[in-house]
């Protein structure tokens, strides 16, 4: 080779820097497309999330005094999310990963026992650098690996004591999955025959009301504290609230101080929870029952595309959010995702693709209200865009 043809040789691009191409690459596919499933704040615009804020008037006094350390309209959404959960008090966290480890801490104080009885999916053992420990104090014990939330014959059988009982719902990493109403009241029965305290984590509790077949309140009834995001499900720019007794949130509200937590004006934040609660809680059963339609379609769009194997987890979505497992390597069915928004203009994929084993890639789905324009028939053409995209042959 010549030294011009060496020049003019183009260094091979490295596979993570490839991802990162496809990232951005995503990312403007979103903006760009006519049909998606949900319009994540993820990849929106600092435009877009701003527009949440019109007609802010319609949701508080904008003409009252701005918050400070916690007051004001803070102290509203606090009273408002304690009356939807049926609780004494509810305490306003800038995150929930705050929010638990405060909630954790109290109890452990008061039960006398540091260890928290948790799934190893759950989410302060997957997404918080072992929080709990480093931070807090406490001491995980970990129950079934098995993918579902614990049973009460798991809870019973557990062979050191624990002094709080953590119940994430959904549990997320698992695939958005809730046990029955029957099984959740007599895990919950089965901690309490051991002395110990239950505490929720729900950072989407607001998503399982049709699965349980319950009210918010009475859902979260069955436990002593209960903690609600307010941009998972809701869409909005941030922040958490704990909820429970109120001996409890005045305990919870001198940690928040001690953790940082004690933000000066939050006003932003808090208004756009109030906008998640006014506008995105009423649709939520809407987005669940139509994430059953879509699922159904998906997997029968992939028989059809002839896919040799394909999962969606669960078959039926326990809540508006599920899983798509398919037989690929991870690179190359993100790339099939973006080239098909890319073409088309229908983002199907607009969350990343994971390994999860060799050939294996599983991806996320949610469905909100852009995707209630969907019909069953409209998923199956996508998937069958998407599939021309994948390589002929892979074994299942």
């Amino acid at each position: 080779m010549t030294d011009t043809a060496e020049q003019g040789a183009q260094e091979p691009v490295s596979v993570e820097e490839q991802r990162k191409r496809r990232y951005e690459r995503r990312k403007v596919a979103h903006r760009g497309a006519q049909r998606v499933l949900a319009r994540t704040s993820v990849l929106g615009t600092l435009r877009e999330r701003l527009a949440l804020l019109e007609r802010a008037e319609d949701l508080y006094d904008l003409d009252e005094t701005v918050d400070m350390y916690g007051n004001g309209i803070v102290e509203a959404l606090e009273g408002k999310v304690a009356g939807l959960l049926g609780t004494e008090g509810a305490a306003f966290f800038p995150t929930g990963t705050m929010a638990q480890q405060v909630a954790l801490r109290c109890w452990a104080g008061r039960t006398g026992n540091p260890s928290v009885a948790l799934h190893p999916l759950a989410h302060p053992e997957v997404h918080e650098r072992h929080a709990l420990t480093q931070v807090s104090g406490l001491r995980p014990v970990r129950l079934s690996s098995a993918p579902r939330l614990p049973t009460a014959a798991e809870i019973r059988d557990l062979d050191e004591p624990f002094g709080t009982l953590m119940l994430e719902l959904p549990l997320r990493d698992a695939g958005f999955v809730l046990p029955s109403w029957e099984d959740l009241t007599e895990v919950v029965e089965a901690a309490r025959e051991r002395d110990a305290v239950v505490h929720f984590d729900g950072a989407r509790l607001w998503e399982t009301t049709v699965h349980f077949g319950r009210s918010l309140d009475e859902i979260a009834g069955l436990a002593d504290s209960v903690y609600v995001s307010f941009y998972k499900s809701l869409d909005g720019f941030g922040g958490a609230a704990l909820a429970g007794p109120k001996s409890l949130m005045e305990e919870a509200k001198a940690w928040r101080h001690r953790y940082g937590g004690q933000v000066f004006q939050q006003f932003p934040t808090v208004l756009s929870a109030l906008a998640g609660l006014d506008r995105e809680l009423p649709r939520l059963p809407d987005y669940v029952r139509h994430a059953r339609v879509v699922a159904a379609a998906l997997r029968e769009g992939f028989a059809a595309a002839g896919v040799p194997w394909v999962r969606v987890h669960p078959e039926e979505p326990h809540t508006n959010e599920f899983q798509v497992w398919l037989p690929y390597d991870v690179d190359v069915v993100a790339e099939a995702a973006v080239r098909h928004a890319e073409e088309t203009k229908t983002l199907l994929f607009a969350r990343p693709w994971d390994a999860s084993g060799p050939g294996l890639a599983v991806t996320e789905i949610e469905v909100r209200a852009a995707g209630l324009e969907w019909t069953t028939d409209d998923v199956k053409a996508a998937v069958a865009d998407f599939a021309s995209r994948l390589p002929q042959g892979a074994s299942p």
